[in-house]
């Protein structure tokens, strides 16, 4: 078995320090974790995968992922609260977009991930 720890206690200071320069602030990467703890429901995903097609509303979202509104209006606004899609009205209607291309390029960057297992 391969030991996953160093059998040495020689500490390479010049990679540390480098490292620790370009470390994002703790809060910055506690913000990042909540990010993609929201990619860690595949409700959420489906929705998000769904929007990156097209524009959508609750009830469309409903029927294609044969779930009641309810359920889809509350993964809507978690996704919403933390800025992955973005809503507009017309008229009675509310339609659901993402909030940006970079939603997008994520999901795909983890597809191709998947796909090259």
């Amino acid at each position: 078995m391969i030991s996953t720890q160093c059998d040495c206690h020689v500490i390479h200071e010049e990679i540390v320090e480098r490292v620790k320069k370009v470390m994002p602030e703790d809060e910055n990467l506690y913000d990042l974790a909540d990010f993609f703890k929201v990619f860690g429901d595949t409700t959420r995903i489906k929705i998000l995968w769904a929007l990156s097609e097209s524009e959508m509303c609750v009830c469309d979202l409903a029927v294609l992922l044969n779930m009641t509104q309810s359920a889809i209006s509350h993964q809507l606004r978690v996704l919403k609260q933390v800025g992955m899609v973005k809503n507009r009205k017309e008229g009675k209607i509310v339609f659901y977009s993402l909030d940006d291309e970079h939603i997008k390029g994520i999901l795909d960057q983890g597809m191709i991930h998947i796909n090259e297992k």
